[in-house]
């Protein structure tokens, strides 16, 4: 498994010096797809909607073609059948992410949750729940929610 994600970052993705101290830019990125995958998952429901959601954001907020994003996608799922919970991923991006940077992930789970036009309890309290875990306060959490919802339903 670690062959397989050292493998693809040297193919695609050259971490810089900044984060390399810090966390790998690589780990950022698993990290948010675990998370946006997960977030697809909440409400026991897959659909392609959210699949090709997950796909564009990742694809759009990393700069990733196709092949990569499905790449990172796999990497991101094997990562989640490996995990306890997700306090790997996010003390990854608690050390690697700006407070900016972390509202932009809560702005993208929110996309993910209404992405089937059907917000569930279960996908409100895994948003509500990250939001907690990497440090986004209350306020940026409802703000984020009311920009997308606001976005993709035009209410």
């Amino acid at each position: 498994m670690v062959s397989a994600v050292r493998q693809f970052f040297e193919k695609y993705v050259k971490p810089s010096s900044e984060t390399a101290d810090r966390v790998s830019e690589h780990s950022l990125r698993i990290a948010t797809a675990a998370l946006l995958i997960e977030m697809m998952r909440a409400d026991s429901e897959i659909t392609e909607v959210e699949q090709d959601a997950i796909s564009k954001t990742i694809q759009s907020k990393f700069e990733l073609s196709e092949e990569e994003t499905h790449e990172l996608i796999k990497l991101a799922e094997e990562e989640i059948w490996q995990a306890t919970g997700y306090f790997q991923f996010t003390s990854l991006i608690n050390n690697g992410f700006s407070h900016e940077q972390k509202k932009l992930i809560i702005e993208h789970l929110w996309e993910i949750a209404f992405a089937d036009a059907a917000l569930d309890k279960h996908e409100e309290h895994m948003v509500r729940k990250i939001s907690s875990l990497i440090h986004v306060s209350h306020k940026d959490f409802i703000d984020a929610k009311l920009r997308v919802r606001k976005r993709l339903t035009g209410k």
